[in-house]
């Protein structure tokens, strides 16, 4: 026995049905009212194999008066066909009022089987399909199943899907079922447009919705298979984007889908009504509560009068409002928002209106669907709890929190009514999605040459909201591995500690001339102190030295065939005397020395850092990953001189602010400054600031600020305590080139200054034969020596620079090529004018 279904471009091609149709359930033969008219004396069963006779004869139920008539033998016949187990009923008068069931059982399951899937798992067939192994076989089942394959096809974006079923019959009434497929290609998005939008353009609203077009990428993603679902809510998208910006009537008519035989893809078109950009034009606060003052609820509006009207300003400040004042003790206070619109001023006054809610109560949070996560990982994210007063805004900020921890594809948060009219039932439905990471990353810049990292990274460790990381880097210049841990709820409270242990080693390369190594240990707090708002506290140990060549440290010099260093007595009693002045007055750096404080780094040894710091930051940035509009800023603080070698005090400062400006031209402006203080001990080449690019494109890596000025050294760059910066951006799109291509270009002009050494310019050493070198008191002695000699430039010199970029957000990962031209410079800075930095992670 066979049968079969097909399925193509979503729709029901064939359909072969099992057994002739009829009017009556399939199998059932009646017998006349007029011979069921007579008493039932006994019901016997025939057929049955595996169903118990008891079980068939209680689905026969005798009507009032202990009487089986016509109406109850039929309301048996109907429950046992629908019971699924039987693929044929008859039900026939035997002699002596004695009722006879004949049925015959449908086979049962032996096995579940997938042919030709190669896109999507076994696995997951056989958890999306009705039909179980083991199980009783139903032919609207199987018809239910094939369907159900072909939208798990659809869904991966494969229209053209075929499949069909086979029964294969074996002994003892078991069959195996067996479904053959035949995936076809992805069926992708050809074409997104939009109608109507004046406001804003197609390439801007792109940016908004998920779907994607097809390009020569996509198979790097899945964002251009066409999935009704998506299309639906990018409607929702569209609409969030335009009442966030002020159009307060906007409607997204339709998003109308096409398949394009030709393309053998889907054109989607959005058809927009924008209607007027509206201005808030007032704000006012009311209240039913007696004794509340609505207008303390000011602080905490984020709608102000003459701004644009936010619908999500608006909803986030009946979440602040309404959470206020369930802390004042009003739990059952419900904020609605109002709005009367002025068409032709295009404004919208604004009110909040606090009332009193209905008293209700939380019966219970019933969690479903966390096959992994731990339950309290989940109620943690509550603000309240069973018992509690219930209050839409701390839900639906649960909802949020949940959502943010990317531990679920899906979340929802439904109420049901309660065990009493005052008592409510949150369920909490999600779907689990994996949240482990393994990656091989690899890229190349002009700083750091060719680079690769292998991590492995997991954000939801045994279920129990921990995360951990380890990673190793190995490249040109740079070499080392971290490890890194974080408890985002320490001892229950909404604070994350982090722990990170990591050991690096920079080589010297063209723009320094000694390495590092730096092996370190910190321990951080995080606490959010707003949605917008969050404070990092942490310590830092770390242990650092610096390599160097031998031919940079010997402070040697070659006079005839021996090697010496020349004091300035001695070179004033040859004859003729030698003019120190002609290497500067430097003596031993005559050979090719590294700069003094390199030097006296090297004799130190190893150096120990110990540091309290802490940075506040400020983000209402509306992507992180690619902002228009928002501001970020970034302000640190570090104290080292918490035991250790070293003490100081560092501030920073960086503040960065996008805005959309025309056709879909976004402007950046960048604020920057840092300062270095010396507390007690001297302070160390290391401690101060490098710039480079980091500050003003255009220059080479420790390319600015003051130098060594040694004509005969490396010329090494010293690093500053003072460093301020300014960049002005605009970053704008190929509108030549599809969106999906993610290229977009930047012009720009950056200024800064990096000035202020207060590094070591001598210091006293010991056995300086051929240690690391300094000029002596006399010439190879064996005793201690006084280094001194070093002449830097320190100029407060402004430097400037223009230039253009290309920025590409490509499937490897974020790319950025930048050609600057240095207006302004120091005389002894070192420009730079190409750089190039990316990397990946697959």
């Amino acid at each position: 026995m066979k049968f079969g279904l097909r399925l193509r471009g979503g729709l029901l091609a064939t359909l072969i049905l099992f057994g002739a149709p009829v009017v009556a359930p399939v199998g059932a033969v009646f017998v006349s009212s007029s011979a069921l008219a007579q008493t039932v004396q006994s019901i016997s069963v025939e057929g049955n194999r595996r169903v118990e006779v008891e079980t068939i004869r209680s689905y026969f139920k005798p009507g009032p008066g202990g009487r089986l008539d016509q109406a109850a033998i039929d309301d048996g016949l109907k429950a046992l066909i629908e019971t699924g187990l039987f693929q044929d009923v008859r039900i026939n008068r035997g002699s002596g009022g004695q009722l006879i069931v004949s049925v015959v059982e449908n086979p049962v399951i032996g096995r579940i089987a997938f042919e030709g899937n190669k896109k999507i798992k076994d696995e997951q067939l056989t958890a999306e399909v009705q039909s179980k192994a083991r199980g009783t076989f139903s032919r609207a089942m199987v018809q239910s199943d094939t369907l159900r394959i072909a939208e798990i096809y659809r869904r991966s974006g494969r229209y053209d899907v075929r499949v069909t079923p086979e029964i294969i019959e074996q002994p003892n009434n078991r069959v195996d079922l067996i479904f053959t497929i035949e995936e076809g290609v992805k069926t992708g998005v050809k074409s997104i447009e939009f109608v109507g939008n004046n406001a804003f353009s197609s390439y801007r609203l792109r940016d908004v919705i998920k779907t994607r077009e097809t390009n020569l990428l996509s198979f790097l993603g899945s964002g251009d298979v066409y999935d009704p679902d998506r299309v639906e809510a990018d409607r929702d998208l569209i609409r969030r984007f335009y009442l966030k910006n002020g159009f307060a009537d906007v409607q997204v008519v339709a998003a109308l889908t096409e398949y394009d035989p030709e393309k053998k893809g889907f054109n989607v078109t959005f058809k927009i009504e924008e209607g007027a950009q509206y201005r808030v034009g007032a704000v006012d606060f009311r209240t039913s509560i007696p004794n509340f003052d609505p207008s303390s609820m000011r602080a905490y509006s984020r709608v102000n009068v003459g701004s644009l009207y936010n619908v999500e300003s608006v909803e986030k400040s009946v979440e602040e409002m309404q959470i206020e004042a369930s802390r004042r003790g009003y739990a059952f206070a419900v904020v609605r928002p109002g709005g009367d619109r002025n068409f032709e001023a295009h404004t919208v006054s604004v009110v909040f209106n606090v009332d009193e809610g209905p008293r209700t109560y939380i019966e219970r949070i019933n969690l479903r669907g966390n096959t992994r996560t731990r339950d309290y990982v989940i109620r943690r994210e509550f603000d309240i709890s069973e018992g509690d007063a219930y209050n839409r805004a701390l839900v639906d900020r649960a909802e949020r929190r949940l959502k943010n921890l990317d531990y679920f594809k899906s979340v929802k948060i439904t109420t049901e009514p309660g065990s009493s009219s005052d008592r409510v039932i949150l369920i909490v439905d999600m779907e689990e999605k994996s949240t482990g990471d393994f990656s091989v990353s690899g890229g190349y810049s002009t700083t750091d040459g060719a680079l690769a990292e292998v991590s492995i990274a997991e954000r939801n460790l045994l279920g129990r909201g921990l995360f951990a990381k380890a990673s190793v880097t190995y490249g040109q210049y740079a070499r080392g591995y971290s490890l890194s841990f974080v408890e985002p709820y320490l001892l229950d409270y909404r604070v994350a500690l982090g722990l990170d242990l990591y050991q690096r080693e920079q080589k010297s390369n063209s723009y320094i001339s000694y390495g590092t190594k730096t092996l370190g240990f910190s321990p951080r707090l995080g606490f959010s102190l707003r949605e917008d708002l969050s404070l990092q506290l942490r310590y830092s140990i770390y242990r650092q030295e610096i390599t160097l060549p031998s031919s940079l440290a010997n402070c040697n010099n070659v006079l005839g065939s021996s090697a010496f260093n020349p004091s300035p007595a001695f070179a004033a009693s040859q004859t003729p005397p030698i003019d120190l002045s002609s290497t500067g007055g430097l003596g031993c750096y005559y050979d090719g020395e590294a700069s003094l404080p390199v030097r006296k780094e090297l004799a130190n040894g190893k150096t120990l850092t110990s540091a309290l710091g802490y940075t506040l930051t400020y983000n209402t940035l509306d992507n992180n990953k690619n902002p228009t509009d928002g501001l970020l800023v970034d302000f640190r603080q570090d104290f080292a001189g918490v035991g250790g070698d070293v003490s100081y005090l560092k501030s920073v400062v960086d503040a960065k602010y996008y805005t959309p400006l025309v056709s879909d031209i976004v402007g950046l402006v960048r604020v920057q400054g840092g300062m270095l203080n010396k507390i007690g001990s001297d302070l160390r080449m290391l401690d101060h600031f490098q710039m480079g690019p980091n500050l003003v494109r255009g220059f080479a890596p420790n390319g600015i600020g003051p130098r060594d000025l040694n004509p005969f050294g490396t010329q090494d760059a010293l690093g500053g305590t003072k460093y301020w910066g300014a960049s002005l951006e605009l970053q704008m799109p190929f509108w030549f080139l599809p969106k999906e291509v993610g290229l977009k270009g930047a012009v720009y002009a950056d200024a800064g200054g990096l000035y202020d050494y207060k590094g070591p310019t001598s210091w006293t050493a010991t056995n300086e034969v051929n240690a690391p070198g300094c000029i002596p008191s006399t010439v190879n002695p064996s005793s201690a020596g006084t280094c001194t000699g070093l002449v830097y430039d320190d100029s407060k010199v402004v430097r400037s620079s223009v230039g253009v970029g290309v920025i590409w957000q490509s499937p490897f990962g974020p790319l950025r090529f930048d050609y600057a031209v240095p207006l302004s410079k120091g005389k002894y800075d070192r420009t730079q004018e190409f750089r190039f930095g990316g990397g990946t992670t697959f």
